[in-house]
């Protein structure tokens, strides 16, 4: 019987976990201050961490989806390593939205976002996709 499932985790989407979901120490060093363009950390005071099947989560907007984080995080810092490993996610590319950006995204942006210096464009080519054989209806 098939397993029913109401929210779509990250490593779901993505068919595995990442390393900085189970492992502080890859996330730790980040520097927020340094990753936020014009160094304004308001879109990540909205970034919260939070709880997902009993797990802590952080919540990925982009993807529209939960990140689980697997690692014990120590009290009071429970905000900013949910910040961290977020920023991590999608710093790697790894966020399933991002991934989407090349083939579907229809205007010009950055595929990374801001946070990554040197990170290709996408969205200036956009072609809808077609079926093979499918005309649209007269009207």
């Amino acid at each position: 019987m098939a397993q029913k499932s109401i929210a779509i985790d990250a490593e779901v989407l993505a068919g595995k976990r990442f390393e900085y979901q189970e492992d502080m120490s890859l996330v730790d060093d980040l520097d927020l201050m340094e990753l936020t363009p014009g160094r304004d950390l308001n879109w990540l005071e909205d970034i919260h961490l939070l709880e997902e099947d009993g797990i802590p989560a952080v919540f990925d907007r982009n993807s529209n989806a939960f990140l689980k984080i697997y690692f014990e995080i120590p009290e009071g810092r429970e905000d900013e390593i949910a910040r961290k490993v977020l920023m991590k996610h999608l710093i790697s590319g790894n966020s399933y939205g991002i991934q989407l950006k090349e083939r579907h995204c229809k205007f010009h942006q950055v595929e990374l976002g801001p946070w990554v210096a040197d990170s290709k464009s996408v969205g200036d080519d956009y072609t809808p996709p077609a079926l093979e054989g499918w005309e649209p209806p007269a009207h």
